[in-house]
């Protein structure tokens, strides 16, 4: 008989395409992921891998891959529904974040997620919006903090909070003679932008209608933080959001303004499968996010 232990290792074989990473995802050691799928492959009576310098799948492998994902997206709902008839926040609870938001967010949001829901035992992956999405999609998360809209009829959201963007300069740049900035102004010099795949810098280009702009550069940067010291360095310049101000551009060599109305802005809200019944539990985690939402400060 096939195991849940063995589908999971499965699974993750399947998802990463290398034991290693595979035994690592799982907490295991590389050879007892090895041995468990081997014995899976002598119960089923069929290969699932083909094992080389690459990992891939046979034929049956693919198709027992989709089966045991939904095997388990099925059991995680088991233990949701559990927990769905307990007080609100208690258990286990997957959250992913994106990396906009994390470093952000989290430090505010854990204190008082501890201090009032001392039941909850959360656990958080830290990753781009596709990829919360598609583990929400098969079960591995429960439910994922991001900017909105996600466009997936199997997901629902729920609007937390409006984050607008701010314009940020190096200080030594020239100084505009008006208060506030203009879309225009993003022409005038060299935008700097995250590398592909982080939706806060689909987002900055979508509302600003920046696409065919030919001086953004992203220079392959992933975090917020060094675009921020590249501005500094006079590189160029790049939108803030709103709740990253405190932490990011509390320095002298970095000079902020924010745009004319209508600003640009992201929504940020939660997201999670609509069969989930955990409903209740991400309206409750929403509360604390909005609560913790860093203060602006003085420009």
């Amino acid at each position: 008989m096939i195991s849940t232990k063995q589908l999971t290792y499965f699974d993750a074989v399947a998802r990463l395409k290398h034991f290693g990473r595979a035994a690592d995802a799982c907490a295991v050691t590389q050879p007892a992921l090895s041995m468990q799928i081997q014995e899976m492959e002598r119960t089923l009576g069929v290969p699932l891998v083909e094992r080389g310098r690459t990992i891939r799948l046979t034929d049956a492998g693919e198709e027992i891959a989709a089966r045991a994902a939904r095997i388990l997206a099925d059991i995680a709902a088991l233990s949701d529904f559990a927990s769905g008839r307990r007080a609100a926040l208690t258990g286990r609870l997957r959250l992913g974040v994106i990396p906009s938001i994390a470093p952000y967010l989290l430090p505010s949001v854990l204190p008082m997620l501890q201090k009032d829901y001392p039941a909850l035992e959360l656990h958080i992956r830290e990753t781009l919006t596709d990829y919360l999405v598609a583990q929400l999609e098969d079960g591995s998360l429960d439910v994922a903090l991001l900017a909105l809209p996600v466009d997936d009829p199997g997901i629902e959201t729920l609007a937390l909070f409006d984050d607008t963007f701010f314009l940020a300069q190096s200080a030594s740049a020239t100084q505009p003679r008006r208060k506030h900035a203009r879309v225009e102004d993003l022409e005038t010099g060299r935008l700097l932008l995250l590398e592909e795949g982080h939706c806060l810098r689909d987002q900055a280009l979508n509302f600003c209608s920046l696409r065919d702009i030919k001086s953004i550069d992203s220079f392959g940067a992933s975090s917020l933080s060094t675009l921020v010291q590249m501005v500094a360095g006079g590189m160029g310049q790049t939108l803030l959001p709103e709740m990253s101000l405190s932490l990011e551009a509390g320095r002298s060599d970095v000079r902020l303004m924010r745009f004319e109305k209508p600003e640009p802005y992201r929504t940020v809200g939660l997201a999670f499968r609509k069969t989930s019944p955990l409903k209740a539990d991400f309206e409750a985690l929403g509360a604390v996010v909005k609560k913790a939402r860093p203060a602006v400060p003085k420009i």
